[in-house]
């Protein structure tokens, strides 16, 4: 159903052509972890899913996974590295080309990066930026005017990290604050013309995410200079909290009830510990909250 105060012209294409034709999605960063469950979540929902991936060849888990479920015919591979614009066009319009509709387009691709900026320099601070935010800015842009047509929704996995800075991950929560700024200033524009915005935030993950941040730890342990001590603590009590992460498919669930609901809220958390420290945060006027629950974490 289109969200409430859809056009009524429009509001009927919309349901004539759902009826008739199986919705598509997008849906970037698929070779692994939230990205590629939820692709399989969409297929096993009946849904024609664009599973993108910059690295094609790193989708045999992907295809292995989608036929293992039984919708490897719903899951199609295709390239689009979202740090590159062409990239991004060709992607949207061959989407439009061959299914001729874009019902939602799920933005999951990110990088992660460890280190405070003394350690890593200004250099991976604007790398993440064109990944985790730029990215999401470009795809969303190009998608835009299809999702229009037929009362589409944009869906962005974010972070709790977009929410709550966090120690020693200055350019990750730096990326996916502009993220929900963007998005909760875009969410209720794109609303007056029929599409919905939601962002969607995962605490810890198991997933090839995390090891994937970056610099070793103990290479940036030995370049801590002042913040080793921290650092070293840092790492303890993440690697405790990782050990009670969640999975990705539960993460993929969160995100497929938001493609699916009839009427998205704009934020949600994938789970009771991501949902406790939102609830903390968002309620934190002068930042002492949340300064008193991660400081801990570096002693």
């Amino acid at each position: 159903m289109p969200p409430k105060g859809f056009p009524p012209a429009r509001q009927r294409l919309q349901e004539e052509k759902t009826m008739t034709t199986p919705r598509t999605v997008l849906i970037t960063g698929t070779s692994s972890g939230i990205g590629l469950a939820t692709a399989v979540a969409a297929a096993t929902a009946g849904w024609n899913v664009i599973a993108t991936l910059r690295d094609t060849s790193r989708a045999d888990a992907l295809r292995a996974a989608a036929d293992a479920a039984g919708v490897l015919e719903r899951v199609q591979v295709a390239r689009l590295d979202v740090t590159d614009s062409a990239s991004i066009a060709e992607a949207v319009s061959g989407v439009i080309a061959e299914h001729g509709r874009l019902d939602a387009v799920i933005n999951n691709a990110g990088v992660g990066q460890l280190g405070t900026v003394e350690q890593i320099g200004v250099a991976p601070f604007r790398s993440v930026m064109e990944v985790n935010f730029f990215g999401v800015v470009e795809l969303t842009l190009a998608a835009l005017p299809h999702l229009r047509a037929v009362g589409g929704r944009v869906v962005t996995v974010s972070s709790l990290g977009g929410v709550v800075g966090q120690p020693f991950n200055e350019a990750y929560c730096a990326a996916k604050f502009a993220v929900e700024g963007f998005l909760e200033s875009l969410a209720p524009v794109a609303a007056t013309t029929g599409v919905s915005v939601s962002v969607v935030e995962p605490g810890p993950v198991a997933s090839e995410f995390v090891a994937s941040l970056g610099p070793s730890v103990p290479g940036l342990i030995e370049n801590a200079g002042p913040y080793a001590a921290a650092f070293k603590a840092y790492s303890r009590t993440t690697e405790a909290l990782f050990d009670q992460a969640q999975s990705s498919a539960d993460a993929a669930a969160a995100v497929l009830g938001v493609l699916t609901a009839e009427q998205p809220v704009f934020r949600v958390q994938t789970s009771g510990q991501a949902r406790e420290l939102a609830g903390i945060k968002l309620a934190d006027v002068d930042g002492s909250a949340v300064q008193a629950f991660t400081s801990p974490w570096l002693l």
